[in-house]
Parts: structure tokens; sequence; C-alpha cells
């Protein structure tokens, strides 16, 4: 009897420890996408900047950034870091919140418990950037802190102790891509509050109207206006054109305003692009038009869906038009430097796409390739269980996800002591011995990182230093959010 007691003791344990936990395991063998989605969800509490709430889950972040903006005389505290530094960067920042917002929009219904959290991660953005849009007339604000003395230091967000410098744009210093990339963030969470808090959702709007306003009037890039500023670290290579037919895109969708149609026609669908990200939005752009023409049968945007199939084919493995190359192990590969921000990128618009044909019963072909929904679906899957630990060293790419992920990951927060074990400042060079040179794993685990991701031959060192590996980015994990709600429901 006792032994039979001991044996159900022992069993309880375990799945207690399993149901806490998770051991990274769902149905028919594929990973538990619903861990994966509260995870992934929970790391941009990770990220914040500024005050942090009562319900702040992830506790060894504290305030931080509390100054932002006084050197400007304005208010520019709260926002996300982009990854592992204490940098507030506009453009990537901007593009996880339109990335979020999408996903919301698309797979809200999917998301069950986690549709309030994904809704909390949007706003903890737009409040911010709401700031930086109406803190001063002809001024957008596009980001708080020196990027280049920032880098030089190690130390955590809470002990910040070089120059919280402000960055803007205005008429006569123009930044049409930063400035279209506000407005679209803005003008989709618009959509994602329009029932639940309809004064904030009609805020967001108006503001995304003059911000595309002043994106569409004062032309010209980031980069020329704020040079050393942003770039190399987050340069608009693809040139601001992209920005304007997406933002405009997405006022075109919150409005239905036929001003914005308009402008879409004179900005064309001739760029062929077979990549999206922070900087490139031509694809994710057609992606989103295409729904007009797939799901509302409207004509006049029949070229935007021949763009977006024309997308699928430089992706889909076996088309005779692909341009993307895949590891060994079946991973998209893009480019050798934070390789996965592409897959979840690609990923979602398989999905998206995937769910728009199949709405409609839609197929089509790249040349001898006959492509149907589950052709675009069943990548992106792939694409998925590969970041969630089903690869050739079985490691997953989200952190706190799986029995095997990365432990050392390049993270100021996560590689340095909490305040509460460590309450001493830890200044600009104190942190790099005997922390970030240690070999040990970090003390705080950020859960739901999804980092940088392996190399082109499937390996990954594990490597604090190794940036393009082993950094987490909120772009990478904004555009897994929804594949993540799609497969698991």
């Amino acid at each position: 009897m006792a032994k039979a007691m001991t044996s159900r003791l022992f069993f309880f344990m375990c799945s207690l420890t399993l149901l806490v936990l998770g051991n990274g395991v769902g149905v028919e063998g594929n990973p538990d996408y619903n861990d994966a989605l509260r995870k992934s969800l929970i790391f941009f509490q990770g990220q914040r900047s500024g005050r942090l709430p009562a319900n702040q889950q992830v506790s060894w972040r504290s305030n931080s950034g509390l100054s932002d903006g006084s050197l400007d005389h304005v208010d520019l505290t709260g926002g996300y870091y982009d990854a592992g530094d204490n940098v507030k960067f506009n453009f990537p920042m901007a593009f996880t919140t339109t990335m979020l917002s999408w996903s919301t929009l698309e797979y809200g219904k999917r998301m069950g418990s986690q549709l309030p959290e994904a809704r909390a991660a949007i706003r903890w953005a737009t409040d911010y950037l709401l700031k930086c849009a109406r803190a001063k007339p002809g001024k957008l604000y596009v980001g708080v802190g020196d990027p280049n003395a920032d880098h030089k230091c190690w130390q955590r967000p809470e002990d910040m102790s070089t120059v919280r410098t402000v960055y803007s744009v205005s008429p006569s210093n123009p930044g049409s891509d930063v400035a279209g990339e506000t407005a679209a963030a803005l003008a989709a969470a618009s959509l994602v509050f329009r029932k639940v808090d309809p004064a904030y959702s009609k805020l967001l709007l108006q503001t995304a109207r003059k911000v595309m306003a002043f994106a569409i009037q004062y032309r010209g890039a980031y980069s020329d206006s704020l040079g050393s500023a942003v770039c190399p670290f987050y340069c608009s290579y693809s040139g601001y054109k992209d920005e304007l037919l997406w933002g405009a895109a997405w006022l075109l969708r919150a409005t239905n305003d036929a001003y914005y149609y308009n402008f879409l026609k004179t900005l064309g669908a001739n760029d062929q692009p077979d990549i999206f990200s922070w900087d490139n939005k031509y694809a994710g752009a057609y992606v989103l038009l295409s729904r007009l023409a797939l799901l509302d049968k409207n004509k006049n945007f029949e070229q935007f869906k021949q763009q977006a199939e024309s997308f699928m084919c430089k992706i889909l493995p076996k088309s005779p038009y692909s341009t993307t190359q895949y590891t060994q192990g079946g991973l998209m590969y893009k480019l050798p430097s934070s390789n996965l921000q592409y897959v979840t990128t690609i990923s979602f618009l398989l999905t998206t796409y995937g769910k728009y044909m199949k709405a409609r019963k839609q197929t089509f072909n790249c040349g001898s390739l006959f492509v149907t929904p589950n052709s675009l679906i069943g990548l992106a899957r792939r694409q998925v269980n590969y970041i969630l630990g089903q690869n050739p060293i079985q490691m997953s790419y989200m952190v706190g996800f799986g029995p095997n992920f990365p432990k050392r990951i390049h993270h100021r927060g996560s590689s340095l002591p909490s305040l509460s074990r460590h309450p001493q400042s830890i200044g600009c060079d104190a942190g790099f011995q005997p922390f970030f040179y240690s070999a040990n794993p970090n003390p705080n685990i950020l859960v739901g990182a999804v980092v940088g991701g392996p190399n082109q031959n499937d390996g990954f060192p594990d490597d604090r230093s190794d940036y393009a590996h082993s950094e987490p980015a909120t772009y990478i994990n904004a555009a897994i959010v929804g594949p993540l709600a799609y497969f698991a429901h």
C-alpha cells in the first residue's frame, strides 16, 4: 500500500512539474504550440522600458529609463528595448508593433487566454509611439539612447549610465521610412482596440493619419537624416517606398478611405522581394493587400495577389523560381546574422496567405509546381517546428521552451544578476568581467525569447559573444506569435 502511495505521489509530482515548466511536446509529436505562444508573449515583458506594472511576470526586471525624453523636455518613457541592448530604436519597434497587431487581427480568435496578453504587449508599444508622435508639433521622435555609447557597455537597463540622447525626424530632416512604419503600427493597433477600447482606437487612428501625412509630404530616408545614430544598426537599406506602401495599406484597411487606395496606385507593385523584415516591407504589403483580392474578390487588388504569389514562388523549396536556401535540417536560410528573424516573418506570410487561399479554395502555380494552401502552411509549420526543437541538434531556439534551449544568450539583463540579487549598481565596464565573459549560463531566463538561430550547417555554439546567433529581438518574436496561435488551435 505504501509503495502504491509512493508511486502515485511520484506520478503526481512529475505531472505537476511538467504542468509548470512544460516539456515542449504537444499532441501527435508536434511541439506544444500553446505553451510556446504563451512564452512568446511573456518575452515582451522582459524587454519593457519604463515603470513596470504590478502584474509584471518577468520578476528579475525592474524600472528603467524613467528620465527618457528629459533631454528634450518631453516624456518618452516606456516602449521596448529592441534586443540585447538598452536602446529604443523606433523603426524596428514600430515593425514589431505592426506584426503583433496583424497577428492579433488574423489569429486573435485562436489565442484563447493569451489574447489579453497580446493586447497588453501591443499597448506597451503604442502608448510609447503615441508619445513620440504627439510630444511636439512638427516632430516625430524615433529613438532614445546613444547606440554607439550603449554598445560599449555591458550593464543592466536599471543601471544605465550612458547618455539617453533623443532622436527625431522633422520636415527639414525627414524620415518617411520610420514615419510610414509608425503610421502602420498605429493604424494596425487601432483595429485591435476598435471594439475593446473605442476611445483609444480613435486616438491611434487619428495619430496614424497625421504621421502618414508627414511621411508622404516630407520624403526622405531617416538614415540620411540621423546617420550614425541609426546606422549600421537599423539603416533603411531598402529605402522608404516600401514603408509608404505598407503604411498606406494599413491605413486603407483601418479607414477604407479611397485616398490611401489612390496613393497606393501611384506607388505601383513592381518590386519583387524574396525577404520580409523590419527593413523591407514589400512582401508584407503584398500579402496584406491580396486579402482584398482573395477574400473580397476585389479585382483592383489583383496585382498585389500576383506579387504575393510571386513571393511565395521564391520561397517554396521545390519551386523553379526559388531563391531561398535551406539547411540540411530543413531551415530556411536567408542571411548569416539573426537568420531566424526572416524565418519567423516569412512563416507568418506563408501561414496567412495560406489561410486566405483556404478560405476561398484557391490554388496557384509556380511554373510546373502546383501550390495548395497546405503547401504554404506545411512549410510554415516545418519552420516553426524546427525553431521549437525539431532539428538535427534537438535545440529549441526559444528560451525556456523544451528541455534543451540557449543558456548564454547575448542579452544584458538576462546575463547580469538582478537588482534583488545584486543591489549595487553595475557600471558600464563592470559587466564584462565576470559576467559577459563567463562560460556559466545566464542567471536570468528570458522566457520565450527566440534567438538569432543556428548557422548554415544547423550548428549552434551557444556563445554569449556570438550576437549574430545568440541575440534575441522583439521583431523575431512578434512574427512567430501568429503562426503559433494558428497551429495551437
